[in-house]
């Protein structure tokens, strides 16, 4: 029996790592993988469980077909790597932390993916991604309303993407990606 991908997608400073961190060893009695993404950003900066590369690395272990599933977004290059491939064909579910923008690419190259979308209240996105420090008040501004504009356009025409609030509690919010992804939903 093949696994199912589990595709987890929101805006930058929705706290997708975080969640991602809080739930790996539940997943994982569930039978569920967490892959590590690739990104074109210093192991330093991460944030993330994620493997650092150059990007001409990125390029070289594109080139030869190192990803499943590979995309650009704010300057930086991203590869969820081949080996999922193989844990899906194995029965095993993996969950990954995609790209909103390759949402309609990561569907048409697994048609029975379950996506689900991290939101959060623009007033607490804005005050975490200000906390973070990486980007200026303008670069914030121009995150929110890309955010909000993705956000109307998925939830209103989108039956399929589930949608998960971490406004305010972390650990229902856990709880709540637990119980959207367990055995009954995941294995459908």
């Amino acid at each position: 029996m093949a696994g199912r991908l589990i595709y987890l997608i929101g805006p930058s400073g929705a706290g997708k790592d975080s969640l991602l961190n809080a739930a790996r060893e539940q997943l994982a009695a569930m039978g569920c993988r967490v892959a590590r993404r690739v990104i074109t950003r210093s192991a330093e900066a991460q944030g993330e469980d994620a493997i650092s590369l150059s990007p001409t690395a990125f390029d070289e272990q594109k080139w030869v077909g190192a990803f499943a599933m590979s995309w650009q977004a704010n300057g930086l290059s991203y590869g969820i790597p081949r080996q999922i491939n193989e844990w899906l064909a194995a029965g095993d579910n993996v969950l990954v932390n995609g790209s909103r923008a390759y949402l309609a690419e990561a569907r048409a190259r697994y048609p029975d993916m379950l996506a689900i979308l991290l939101k959060v209240d623009d007033a607490v996105l804005r005050e975490r991604l200000l906390q973070r420090g990486r980007e200026s008040e303008a670069e914030i501004e121009q995150r929110l309303a890309r955010n909000a504009q993705f956000t109307s356009q998925a939830t209103s025409g989108d039956e399929q993407l589930l949608v998960l609030d971490n406004s305010s509690n972390f650990e229902q919010t856990v709880a709540n990606l637990i119980r959207l992804i367990g055995p009954r939903r995941a294995c459908a």
